[in-house]
């Protein structure tokens, strides 16, 4: 688990995707493999969601994949069968994380309140997505919320809002290992096949991080 979050804070950015054919799982691997960002979050709000992460780590073993919107034990077992690398949730489901709890895997629960942030780390997690970023307040709400756990050691994934202008000051936040980017590869670019402006943003994404770790 320590190797993925090495993994995550190298990078600084998970693309957050949600796909709806397997088909355009390898040209949007290649996308991201090109643009220099080797990470995908993979969301089950589609039914290709197993597949598509199947295929990705089967086929583009280089590419970190992980599985996003994991809200039910189902969600789990069929990510971890498809070989994902980790999990992330909207939020703090007692169901599904008393499940991942004897796993070896790196699950990210989701949180937006001081409560449910103390719940989390009493369940001994210290890597949390911050969901919704930009409508809980971004990043004023973001660092208000974090101050009084950041002796903790606890680090926060924001995600929703997040977008190519305000990343570097996402990632200027002491607390903020990475940020979740549904901006990098949308359902729509997919669909259409936009390989060569997903790679460029990941590219942009690439050179904002290089500034901010300066």
């Amino acid at each position: 688990m320590h190797t993925i979050f090495e993994t995550i804070k190298k990078y600084r950015v998970i693309p957050v995707i949600a796909i709806d054919h397997v088909s355009a799982a390898l040209p949007l691997a290649d996308a991201l493999l090109e643009g220099g960002l080797p990470l995908a979050e993979i969301t089950f709000r589609t039914p290709a969601a197993a597949e598509v992460i199947r295929t990705l780590v089967e086929k583009r073993p280089e590419l970190c994949v992980g599985a996003g919107t994991v809200l039910t034990p189902t969600n789990i077992h069929d990510a971890i069968h498809a070989g994902s690398k980790f999990g992330v949730a909207p939020g703090l489901n007692a169901e599904t994380i008393d499940l991942t709890e004897s796993m070896e895997w790196a699950f990210i629960p989701g949180v937006c309140t001081p409560s449910e942030i103390e719940s989390a780390l009493a369940m001994n997690f210290t890597v949390l997505k911050f969901f919704p970023a930009g409508a809980m307040g971004g990043i004023p709400m973001l660092k208000a919320i974090s101050a009084p756990y950041s002796h903790t050691g606890v680090q926060f994934i924001p995600t929703g809002g997040v977008s190519e202008s305000n990343l570097a000051d996402y990632l200027a936040v002491p607390t903020v290992l990475a940020c979740g980017g549904t901006w990098i590869a949308s359902k729509t670019d997919i669909a259409e096949g936009n390989w060569e402006q997903i790679k460029q943003r990941c590219q942009r994404v690439a050179e904002i991080v290089t500034l901010t770790n300066k």
